[in-house]
Parts: C-alpha cells; structure tokens; sequence
C-alpha cells in the first residue's frame, strides 16, 4: 500500500470518526457515547496491532474512566466487539493487500500440484496450521476464559510476563525469513497464538515472540504476526457478526459508536502497522517491554493504592 494512500486513508477515516463524534450522530447518552466509542476505538486500532495487547486494554481503559455500560451491557458489548475488531481487520487487509493475494494464490497453487515448493507456498500453509489451534481454543474455552480471565489485576500479571518473555526471545539471532519456516513452526505459532485469549498476553506480542524465538528477524516477525490476524479475526467475525449483528436483535443506541468505533480503529490501525514495521527495522522491541512493564505498576499502584477495585 502507497505510504501516501496510507496516510490519506488513516486521516480520512480518523477525521470521519470525530466528525461522528462532534456532530453526535446516533448518540445515545444512556448508552456507549460517541466519544467514548472514539476512543476505544482509538485503542483497539493500535493495540491489536502493537504487542500490548487490546483485550488487555479495552477493559483497563473503561476500568481506569469508570465507564461501566459496556460491562453491564454485554449485548451491546459483543456488537461493539465486531465493530473494533471490523476496524482492525480491513486495515491490515488493505495494508498487505498484496501480499495477501499472493499468498492466496500460492495456496491454491499447491493444491493443484498437491506439494510446496516456494517461499510464499510454505508462508501461506503457515498461516493456515496456525489459524487452527487458535480457532479450536476459542470455540472450545471462550465462554471459560471470559468467565475466569480479565479482571485487572489478572492483566496486569499477564502484561508483566509477556514484557518479559518479549525482551528474552528478541535476544534471539535473527536468522530467518518468513519462507525458511515449516510446518512443525506453524503448529508451535498457533499454539502460542491460542494464549492470546487470555486479555493481557496480547495476540500480536505472542506471536511476535514465538517468532524471534523461531530466529525470525524483528520485521518478518512482525509481518507475521499481522498476516495471522487476518484469517484469525475473519473467523472470529464470521461467527460474533453473524450471531450478535445480522441475525441477533440489535441494542439500542448501537448505530453511532459501531460506526465511529469502526473507523477509528481502522484508520489508528493503519498508522499503528506502517509505523510498527519502519520502528522495528532499525530497533528492538524494548520500547514494548518497558511500556507494558509500566502499564502493569500503574494498574497495581490503583488497586494498591485503592483508587480502583481489583476487579471489574
């Protein structure tokens, strides 16, 4: 995707979301409000996409603003969902774009042959293995996680260890491309990728983890990781927009922030990815460690300090 392109997307649809916002377009103040839609929004796009992990950080944001209608509404919560998560989705489609129907076609093609021989033969299998053990956690242990994961103080802990799982595997030799991995890889990827239901392990810094522990280099790892976003999250809408959007009976007061939250995400999303790839050719991914270590003090200094409950 044009770096100009880019851009001009990412503004346009940020600039759209707060013109939604100022204007209140299908704001409802006894629901999710447009500007707290923006925000999250805002949030999502950035950590999905950096290894800080967004689930993490769509329950910290509403604990730390007291803004409690998305818990207690958990109907209007999973619309919501689809619509971050919608966002985040056709970012990283539009960025890789290319490679995505490279990679689709290379798929098929050894389907035709029935062997892999390429470089983007074995890049696109890998996506695929690695898709299936993150599926299956989250058909089978979803509704588990949600009902025993992600109070704060559980985030704050998870936060904590992937800042430090993250600092010991980018201390790996960076020998590797994406082409260079096989299938045995695929199958440990996707088995650290299911940890990522877990709010707090975060989905792209485990993936981008296992990767520098498979001595991939700091972009590869992060291409990677975004191109196991895509059938990941694909599924994951297919199944919560199906149920909760076309076939299940709309909350009231969904229209504005779906919208808003959607665009926001969308275009924070692609800002998020093109800077995250120019960031890592040239650094480590330090500056991650050291911010989810200092999201961690600052939740536990609230439940210490007894400004917020350890839970939510």
């Amino acid at each position: 995707m044009r770096r100009s392109l880019l851009y001009g997307a990412a503004t346009a649809a940020l600039g759209l979301a707060v013109a939604l916002t100022l204007i209140g377009a299908g704001d409802d103040p006894d629901a999710l409000t447009n500007g707290q839609a923006l925000v999250l929004g805002v949030v999502q796009g950035l950590t999905e996409l950096l290894p800080i992990s967004s689930s993490g950080h769509l329950i910290l944001v509403p604990w730390g603003a007291e803004w409690t209608y998305l818990e207690q509404n958990d109907r209007f919560n999973q619309t919501f969902d689809v619509a971050l998560h919608l966002g985040t989705l056709v970012a990283v489609a539009a960025y890789f774009w290319s490679d995505l129907l490279r990679l689709i076609r290379a798929f098929f093609g050894t389907l035709g042959r029935r062997r892999i021989e390429s470089p983007d033969e074995r890049t696109a299998w890998f996506v695929v293995v690695a898709t299936i053990p993150a599926g299956v956690a989250g058909l089978l242990g979803e509704d588990t996680i949600a009902d025993h994961l992600g109070e704060p103080w559980q985030i704050a802990i998870l936060l904590a260890a992937g800042a430090g799982l993250l600092w010991w595997a980018d201390r790996s030799s960076q020998e590797r491309s994406m082409g260079d991995l096989g299938l045995r890889h695929a199958v440990a990827m996707g088995l650290a990728q299911a940890l990522a239901l877990a709010p707090g392990v975060s989905r792209s810094g485990i993936t981008i983890t296992a990767g520098r522990l498979m001595r991939l280099d700091r972009d590869s790892a992060a291409r990677f990781s975004f191109l196991l976003l895509l059938p990941t999250v694909l599924g994951a809408l297919v199944l919560k927009g199906v149920g909760d959007v076309l076939l299940g009976d709309l909350p009231p007061g969904w229209q504005g922030p779906f919208l808003v939250g959607a665009l926001a995400s969308l275009g924070s999303g692609l800002l998020a990815i093109d800077w995250l790839l120019g960031y890592v050719r040239r650094h480590t991914y330090d500056v991650f460690v050291v911010y989810r270590l200092i999201a961690a003090a600052i939740v536990v200094l609230l439940i210490v300090s007894g400004v917020r409950a350890a839970t939510f």
